[in-house]
């Protein structure tokens, strides 16, 4: 008898979160996330899963995050037609994010095609449509928290609230092994961990003496400086007094879901109190509008819903959802706050307003997120001098701010600190989404605090463990790969490539004349000609 853990996504990287799980009674998903951030690693939405989608008896959702829900249309696409169990918040916020995420992919595509068209390329096709994400909702299934419901055969589950967006949890699972002892097997998965003393949710919880958790670790071995609610504000005051003077225009890529309401609240409390001057708020987001009506809807269910009663009665706030409204928004030259998904600037309207404002030396960019490696966000905060955007180069002379006060993932102190109130955990620890070194920071501080270095383990994508190994810990199992390991921790060539070219265009620019121009030029056709 076996039951295996197969780690199919948010393995030594921060998307893609998926896992599968193989029980004598049931074989079912904790999540199905979409790829983000290097292209090798987003190729990965389009190619098979690793499963067959039709033999999955059901799926547990942890919270509503693409890169934790955004393959749930592909899957049913694919033959999955059992439920997706998940709370109501989280039920709610998909309504709308898995349709949008299909209309990104729809609107991109097309736009792709039009150059592929004149350039000779063959036509390609969106993982999903938005009429493929409604379909899929037919089999949500929602849940209570703190209440054990029978998910399949031999398989119990418990959600327990982390205290990351509304309707994040944490997975609790008792699983039936199959053996003569009619031992029960005890799993925890933690979803996204909030930080403690979050706007609008209680401080993260889950159960303890486990046999196995599986523990995200975004800011593995990261402290953050610790602020009350009045010092996150007088922080974001700073930011934004500072890209306002002189006119400037201040653009700050945000999470649909949860940054962006929390963002509102306090600019509302800042510009009521008259912290900062009292201009335009642009939310240029129709995903973000309707995830503020969701929260305004939950409001009374969640903790410091007070915080959030003006996110709708603001009058600086100017909802734009049309995209006659979102283009209206270029003819401000300054004065303004324009908010925007994505966070990591990977789609949606903010790439437009870069492109409109990157290269002004009056404007600031404000990230306010984590942003992966070789996402747009991540670029411009490593200090790009270009970037390429929609296909065209664009110098960045703006202001680059990041602040980290509205992380939605509790740092490496806090991680630790829940890992530890899991305790005992009888078999194994697995750290995943996290990138390498954040994973492994984790595990070196996990195992000076008296944890077995045995058993904390940094799993790479496409891992299959056998769980009951020797009944004492976990065996790992030979499966196909869909990536070689080092494709996956690092920047791969379409990144090295942009690069590239945007430092191959500075030097021409840069060179004194004609003829030096062309002397580069013929140097790097000798590279290219001994190279083959």
């Amino acid at each position: 008898m076996t039951m295996t853990l197969t780690f199919c996504g948010a393995a030594r990287t921060v998307t893609g979160s998926c896992y599968w799980l193989q029980t004598p009674g049931a074989s079912f998903l904790i999540d199905c996330g979409m790829f983000q951030g290097p292209k090798t690693l987003k190729e990965l939405n389009y190619g098979e899963f690793p499963f067959v989608p039709a033999k999955l008896d059901f799926v547990l959702q942890t919270h509503a995050h693409i890169d934790h829900s955004g393959l749930l249309p592909k899957l049913h696409m694919a033959g999955f037609d059992g439920p997706a169990f998940m709370t109501r918040g989280t039920r709610d916020l998909l309504s709308f994010m898995l349709p949008d995420s299909g209309h990104i992919q729809e609107m991109e595509v097309e736009q792709l095609n039009q150059r592929n068209a004149k350039r000779g390329r063959p036509q390609v096709e969106p993982i999903y449509t938005s009429a493929d994400a409604e379909a899929c909702q037919d089999n949500f299934r929602t849940v209570e928290y703190d209440r054990w419901f029978e998910a399949g055969d031999g398989v119990r589950a418990r959600y327990w609230n982390a205290g990351h967006i509304l309707g994040s949890a944490s997975i609790e699972l008792e699983l039936a092994t199959g053996r003569r002892d009619q031992r029960l097997l005890r799993m925890l998965f933690s979803g996204d961990i909030g930080p403690e003393h979050k706007l609008f949710h209680p401080d993260p919880d889950a159960a303890d003496n486990l046999d196995y958790v599986i523990c995200e670790s975004t800011y593995g071995g990261r402290k953050r400086t610790r602020v009350n609610e009045e010092q996150r504000r007088m922080v974001l005051a700073g930011e934004v007094k500072d890209a306002l003077r002189a006119d400037g225009m201040l653009l700050i890529p945000s999470f649909a879901v949860e940054r962006t309401q929390e963002l509102l609240a306090d600019l509302t409390v800042l510009q009521g109190s008259g912290a900062i001057p009292q201009v335009p708020i642009f939310l240029d987001s129709p995903m973000a509008i309707k995830a503020t009506d969701v929260f305004a809807r939950h409001m009374a269910e969640l903790d410091g819903g007070h915080h959030g009663a003006g996110l709708l009665r603001n009058p600086q706030v100017r909802f734009t959802e049309t995209v006659a409204e979102s283009k209206a928004i270029a003819r401000f030259r300054g004065g303004a706050i324009i908010m925007a998904a994505s966070g990591m600037c990977e789609a949606g309207r903010i790439r437009h307003h870069l492109k409109h404002h990157l290269w002004r030396r009056e404007a600031t960019v404000l990230l306010v997120g984590y942003q992966a490696p070789g996402t747009l966000g991540r670029l411009l905060a490593d200090g790009a001098p270009a970037v390429r955007i929609q296909g065209e180069d664009i110098q960045v002379r703006a202001r680059i701010r990041q602040i980290d006060v509205y992380s939605g993932h509790a740092d490496g102190t806090e991680l630790v600190d829940w890992v530890r109130e899991r305790l005992p955990i009888k078999r194994a620890l697995f750290l995943c989404h996290g990138e390498e070194d954040e994973a492994e920071a984790m595990r070196n501080d996990l195992t000076r605090r008296d944890l077995d270095a045995e058993r904390v383990i940094v799993p790479t994508l496409d891992d299959q463990i056998d769980l009951l190994g020797d009944g004492t810990g976990p065996r790992q199992r030979p499966a196909p790969r869909r990536l070689a390991p080092e494709a996956v921790v690092r920047l791969d060539w379409h990144n090295e490539l942009a690069s590239f070219e945007l430092d191959l265009r500075e030097a021409l620019d840069q060179a004194a004349d004609e003829r030096s121009r062309n002397v580069l030029l013929r140097r790097l056709r000798r590279a290219l000609t001994k190279e083959r």
